[in-house]
C-alpha cells in the first residue's frame, strides 16, 4: 500500500474516510488509517485539509 496517514499530523476530521470510494480509511482512537483494501486513487490525499495523507 502506497499511501499512508501521518497519525501526528491527522485532526480526525473524517474527509478522508467520506471521500473514498472503497471505504478503506477508518476511524481509530480519533484519527484515520488506510486499510489493505486501498486501491491507491489518491482522493484522499487530494481533500485531507493538513496534508496529512503521503505515499512513502
Amino acid at each position: 500500500m502506497a499511501l499512508s496517514i501521518n497519525r501526528e499530523e491527522c485532526i480526525g476530521c473524517g474527509s478522508c474516510a467520506s471521500t473514498c470510494p472503497v471505504g478503506a480509511i477508518k476511524e481509530a482512537d480519533g484519527k484515520y488509517e488506510i486499510g489493505e483494501e486501498c486501491v491507491e486513487c489518491g482522493a484522499c490525499a487530494g481533500v485531507c485539509p493538513v496534508g496529512a495523507i503521503k505515499q512513502p
